[in-house]
């Protein structure tokens, strides 16, 4: 195996932003061999499948992999149950698919949470990157209890960007809060964080039991 092909289904195209969480885990983890990380897009198809047992099936077989990863926010539900889901859809796929290695991804709310740590990262998807305003960031281990973590760090976008009036209105920061990840080189700190402790321990899994390493 030359490169290591993975398929990431997520909720919705902003999970995007997920990637270099895995990318990085994969690597810190002992992957050395090249990374291939295809977001599973289904929007183009003329019948989208909304199911996930067929969402993976359909995923699997647009862009076949060696690990499949499965995003579910937890949001305000019990992460236990979202994962239940996940694998209640993995025993449902048709039997005539070969399912590869999983890994389930569940941010205890929205996978904006785990982008509330790296002040030079927010700033550079700012436009803004070496603006002087203040901006407070919350504790880290608290991130996974705010009550709605993308509308913090929407807000951290526009205080960093220092722009006001049209300026701000035309500023696009959904588009930045798309771009935080890309602009952070360290995960580690998130290790601090139990729904990213159980992500990093089932990616250790994964690897183990492919002899990946």
């Amino acid at each position: 195996m030359q490169v290591l092909r993975c398929t990431f289904i997520t909720d919705g195209p902003s999970d995007r932003a997920l990637i270099p969480h895995l990318k990085w885990l994969l690597k810190e983890n002992g992957i050395n061999m090249p990374v291939a990380i295809e977001w599973a897009e289904l929007r183009h198809l003329l019948q989208v499948p909304h199911i996930l047992n067929q969402r993976i099936e359909k995923s699997l077989e647009l862009y076949p992999c060696d690990l499949l990863f499965v995003h579910k926010d937890a949001e305000r539900d019990n992460p236990a149950r979202k994962l239940q889901e996940v694998r209640d859809a993995l025993v449902a796929v048709d039997s005539g698919i070969q399912i590869p290695e999983v890994v389930c991804l569940i941010p205890v709310r929205m996978q904006e949470s785990w982008l509330l740590f790296d002040e030079a990262a927010i700033r550079r998807a700012s436009g803004n990157p070496n603006g002087r305003v203040l901006i407070s960031l919350p504790k880290l281990k608290t991130v996974e209890n705010l009550p709605d973590p993308k509308d913090v760090l929407y807000e951290l976008l526009r205080i960093a960007s220092e722009r006001s009036g049209r300026r701000l209105k035309q500023f696009n920061v959904r588009h930045g809060a798309g771009q935080v990840s890309q602009f952070i080189e360290d995960f580690s700190p998130l290790r601090i964080l139990p729904a990213f402790q159980r992500l990093e321990a089932d990616v250790k899994i994964a690897i183990a039991n492919q002899c990946w390493t």
